[in-house]
């Protein structure tokens, strides 16, 4: 068989067609060399290099016993290290007190042991991203399962490889950082918010807008306004600020979706779109608005139905329209991850943690829609708690910030509190949790701020 010339050029290290894994070896002797000829070469080269980031298997065994001879305050010169992998059994196995010696010789000075550690890392990285596209390879040939779920599980592969790659346990000084924090400080004094608008004037005061990373929880009660709200954000992100906006629902048609576009922004009555009885003044109200509505930046999908499914499209959003400032998901507990699992309530916990996680990889802020159970309804108050959360205790640790909603007409019809919805704060990580009220125009199917009404 007669090699093309670019698969000679990469076969020349081994034989046939097989080609070698990314490594550098002579920069890994170089590396453990310096290691054990000077502590502060050690201590340099283990803040960059993990024993799993070497080629030679021989060579992840004397980073690591190094690292414990450190760690017990003990040299790591030849002599040493040799005693402590023989007491181990393990000598033999890195090629005997000759090879140690042997390592010796390959350095010029241990000043140079980083700089070959950053070759040793870099080499890994790419082993690494080589063994994801195996298996991403492997999984694409056999085919099983749903097509976006693939798509994520490959993402996740790659996700993996990309989090290894920084110095995520880096310490840094207020000297290094603090300018940085003070350009936010500032320009959040400028215009008031240094997040996304929410749409309500306290809300945004509280929270100073929606920050990228969090993950928002909105949960109540069936027939509360879950979807309202969402969207109501969801409006002020797109139509009023003009910065896109994802629309996830598992529970509503488009269609259903865009008659509450249109009722809340136009405030034509939702009944009058639904059942067919809009006068010549909805139609007026209508062809006034229809403009700004169709041309919002506002991306609405119903057929994602598992986890999976939701972080490709929202990357694949994400990769398309970088600006993307919002996602919102309808409703949590419809969310599957697919496979089998050991419980609802650990899927659930899977789903939230994967939802913070998405938020912080896209640097985006997700809010997720949740139900709560029937605790509220045994209660004389039937104002919610965050412990109601249903199935799954551990979307209030995920969440940064959880918003319960409570309409208290929708249990006494002439209630003095009629048309006010309140705003519980049940868990706010940066701040106060207060009760924050505003109005109820469900007629419109909307909420806006009490000063509106």
């Amino acid at each position: 068989m007669t090699l093309i010339p670019d698969q000679a050029h990469h076969d020349d290290q081994g034989a046939g067609l097989v080609r070698m894994p990314p490594q550098a070896v002579d920069a890994e002797k170089s590396v453990l060399g310096s290691m054990m000829m000077s502590k502060d070469a050690a201590v340099d080269c283990a803040d960059i290099l993990k024993p799993e980031d070497y080629y030679r298997p021989a060579h992840q065994i004397i980073h690591t016993t190094i690292l414990d001879l450190l760690a017990k305050g003990e040299p790591t010169d030849p002599i040493r290290l040799a005693a402590e992998l023989h007491k181990r059994g393990e000598l033999d196995r890195v090629g005997g007190a000759v090879y140690l010696h042997t390592l010796i010789q390959a350095v010029e000075t241990p000043a140079n042991g980083s700089y070959h550690a950053e070759i040793v890392r870099e080499r890994a990285i790419l082993r690494r991203l080589v063994d994801a596209g195996i298996r991403i390879t492997q999984s694409g040939y056999a085919g099983e399962g749903e097509t976006d779920d693939l798509v994520a599980a490959a993402a996740a592969e790659v996700a993996a490889v990309v989090e290894g790659t920084g110095k995520e346990d880096d310490f840094h000084l207020p000297a290094q950082t603090m300018e940085g924090t003070l350009d936010l400080v500032e320009a959040g004094s400028k215009k008031g918010l240094t997040g996304l608008p929410t749409g309500f004037a306290d809300l945004d005061t509280l929270t100073s807008g929606l920050q990228p990373g969090q993950l928002i929880v909105i949960a109540g009660r069936p027939g509360m306004g879950k979807t309202t709200l969402a969207m109501d954000m969801a409006r002020a992100c797109a139509i009023k600020h003009h910065i896109p906006a994802a629309f996830i629902s598992l529970e509503m048609g488009i269609d259903e979706l865009n008659m509450r576009l249109l009722s809340a922004e136009a405030r034509v009555a939702l009944h009058h779109l639904r059942s067919g009885t809009t006068t010549d003044e909805d139609w007026t109200r209508l062809a006034h608005y229809l403009p700004r509505i169709t041309e919002a930046p506002l991306y609405i999908n119903e057929s994602a139905t598992t986890m999976g499914a939701i972080q490709a499209k929202i990357r694949r959003l994400k990769s398309r329209v970088p600006d993307l400032g919002l996602v919102v998901i309808d409703y949590l507990q419809l969310v599957t991850v697919g496979g089998r699992q050991e419980s609802r309530e650990r899927e659930v916990s899977t789903i939230s943690r994967t939802l913070k996680l998405l938020a912080k990889e896209l640097q985006v802020p997700v809010i997720a829609l949740s139900q709560l159970n029937r605790g509220p309804e045994g209660r004389t108050d039937k104002r919610p708690a965050v412990s109601e959360l249903r199935e799954s205790g551990s979307i209030e640790q995920d969440a940064d910030i959880v918003v319960l909603l409570y309409r208290e007409d929708a249990y006494e019809k002439e209630s003095a509190q009629a048309g006010e919805v309140e705003l519980i704060i049940g868990k706010h990580r940066n701040g106060a949790t207060p009760t924050i009220t505003v109005a109820n125009q469900l007629h419109y199917s909307r909420f806006v701020d009490m000063a509106q009404t």
